[in-house]
């Protein structure tokens, strides 16, 4: 038997129960996230503060693939998570909402503060408090930044030490090149708290029951969206760079969790060349070119991309991350032994660690070293 790869995972999410929302006054406890399954069963419905649309459920097939991995008791069941981190040979993982990731589709502004408080004070409690491997993100609101500010500053103080951000806001706020978010790039850099953006999570404007994530249809088309769902990150990540965000504060990293990593040294070199050959339409000015910036300060996660470790040895970038996606079907639970050796067997011990243990210590230096002695 091959001897165990543990790793660090940047990229995993975990359900929230029905009482994550208990504190809230009735009517606004009646217009959270809620998921409702179709009578055919093909698809279920999802309302958010009286929006609402739908998303097909995985087949039959796919349905006994979940059951048989048995990922799924521990996307909402923290001691069985613990347990299956220690079996799959995983030390510490960012953990993501998963019905908080539709945040951004709230159009009340003081339903989701409030939303936001009591969410955030659940997974402090639920995972937060349950052991130091888990590393949740804080959720703030998408409707009022200094809302987002004060959230920030108070999930802070609780211990929390990275914030999930849609790829993209909601219409009601400026886009991230924006200098009205300068005041919440500030507050996170004095909270030491990272930036977590997952991909997939652009706002939903096309509510009222179309189904989501559905660009392509026909031949290729669940190849295709699956691919498609990357590119709102990549976005992400090129207005951080280029809008000057990153640059004026050093010190503030960048997560992009599940769009893979291959894609940071080709946006690097797109921007290089904007910068340099339409320098005269250039604004802001950088201290760096874009690439520099861009692999300083910006760290990407992926699953079981071949490319991943050519992308840091070959191209030079050193903040790649691997990450479980825990407990989805594209994740790697049931086979995270298998992929690890796939990935790693007869490759440099120190580009190992740094992919596995060591960017995202960067990131989370309070998880440190992985001590499979202790695995409470």
């Amino acid at each position: 038997m091959a001897e165990k790869i543990w790793a660090n995972s940047g990229d995993s999410h975990f359900i929230e129960a029905v009482e994550a929302w208990s504190e809230l006054p009735a009517h606004l406890a009646e217009r959270m996230p809620k998921a409702v399954k179709d009578p055919d069963g093909e698809f279920e419905t999802v309302t958010v503060d009286g929006q609402s649309f739908r998303r097909k459920l995985p087949t039959p097939a796919q349905q006994e693939f979940m059951e048989r991995s048995q990922a799924t008791a521990g996307v909402g069941d923290v001691t069985v998570r613990l347990a299956d981190l220690t079996q799959e040979g995983i030390w510490a993982e960012v953990v993501y909402p998963s019905l908080g990731m539709w945040n951004s589709m709230f159009r009340d502004p003081v339903l989701v503060r409030e939303a936001m408080k009591v969410s955030n004070d659940w997974v402090k409690a639920t995972l937060l408090d349950a052991s130091p491997r888990l590393i949740p993100t804080a959720q703030v609101s998408m409707l009022n930044i200094d809302d987002a500010i004060a959230e920030v500053e108070r999930t802070a103080a609780l211990g929390f030490r990275c914030v999930f951000l849609p790829t993209s806001p909601p219409a009601a706020l400026d886009d991230y090149n924006r200098d009205s978010w300068e005041p919440f790039w500030d507050a996170c850099v004095a909270a030491n708290m990272v930036l977590a953006f997952h991909i997939g999570t652009d706002p939903i404007d096309h509510v009222g029951g179309e189904v989501i994530g559905v660009a392509y249809r026909g031949p290729g088309g669940a190849v295709m969206n699956h691919t498609n769902s990357g590119y709102s990150a990549m976005h992400a990540a090129m207005k951080m760079v280029a809008s000057g965000a990153l640059d004026r504060h050093p010190e503030l990293k960048m997560l992009v969790s599940e769009g893979g990593a291959a894609w940071v040294p080709y946006i690097g070199d797109r921007m290089n060349e904007a910068y340099r050959q339409h320098g005269f339409r250039v604004q802001p000015k950088l201290s760096a070119s874009p690439k520099e910036i861009l692999y300083r300060q910006v760290y990407a996660t992926f699953q079981h991309d071949e490319t991943a470790v050519a992308t840091m040895t070959a191209m030079g970038y050193q903040n790649v991350l691997w990450g479980s996606d825990y407990p989805h079907l594209e994740g790697t639970f049931g086979h995270t032994q298998e992929t690890l050796h796939h990935l790693f067997d007869g490759v440099d011990e120190q580009v190992v660690h740094r992919i596995t243990i060591g960017a995202f210590l960067d990131l989370f230096p309070e998880a440190g070293e992985p001590q499979p002695g202790r695995v409470s």
